[in-house]
């Protein structure tokens, strides 16, 4: 996150925003960039990517079915920008401590083949890492002690739009990325690739939103489901 908020500055806060005796590394100063260009971000990724999907891919058939809720795309969206903020603070805390050094996020290939071997052997050991955390998360969430409060919410959208990919109570939002957060901080990953697979995984959330994504994957209306 530091090459955002690096160019962030550079481009915008540095120049337009902050007084010049400000310094750029200020903890606070770097808080409230964070917390700016994280909820910026979100929004664009979502908006963006999920009205493309919604007009491009999603069957708006699927809006006939009896399960369909009234205004349902308007209230998958309310609930979303309502839920993206909260969501950001737990995330901003993380991204601050990256900032700050304690992840083993690095920016230098290095000598040739190994460094490119080890940049793609750490974007496969990524999918499968964060694969396999987020399943037994979105397992814990189906407990009974926990799902009517917290993931419940998020299956209110019977029959999903794009829109409702992130349309989750901030508690599970945070959960169910956590797993792409931590793994910076236990394993050595490029800055570069820990951004572009922190957007890819963003526009893949949307896309297992629309009817393929439902169909094929069952995520949230398939065996999971039989808690409620």
């Amino acid at each position: 996150m530091d090459l955002v908020l690096s160019a962030a500055d550079y481009y915008f806060f540095t120049p337009y925003i902050y007084p010049a005796s400000w310094p750029e590394d200020d903890i606070f100063r770097q808080t409230i960039s964070l917390l700016i260009v994280t909820n910026l971000g979100a929004y664009i990724l979502y908006f963006f990517f999920a009205t493309l999907s919604y007009y491009f891919v999603f069957d708006h058939s699927l809006m006939k079915h009896p399960q369909f809720l009234k205004n349902q795309v308007y209230r998958e969206i309310t609930f979303t920008v309502q839920s993206l903020p909260w969501i950001s603070i737990p995330t901003v805390a993380l991204f601050l401590l990256e900032l700050r050094g304690y992840s083993k996020l690095y920016d230098d290939i290095g000598e040739f083949p190994s460094g490119w071997f080890r940049l793609i052997v750490s974007i496969l050991s990524f999918l499968f890492f964060t694969d396999m955390l987020i399943y037994w998360i979105h397992r814990g969430l189906h407990h009974r002690l926990v799902y009517k409060r917290i993931h419940k919410p998020h299956h209110l959208w019977k029959i999903p739009t794009p829109f409702a990919s992130h349309a989750f109570h901030p508690v599970d939002g945070f959960l169910q990325s956590l797993p792409y957060h931590i793994y910076p901080f236990i394993f050595p990953l490029h800055k570069v690739v820990y951004l572009g697979l922190y957007i890819l995984v963003n526009i893949w959330t949307i896309s297992i939103h629309d009817e393929n994504g439902c169909k094929n994957g069952k995520l949230f209306s398939g065996e999971l489901t039989k808690t409620e």
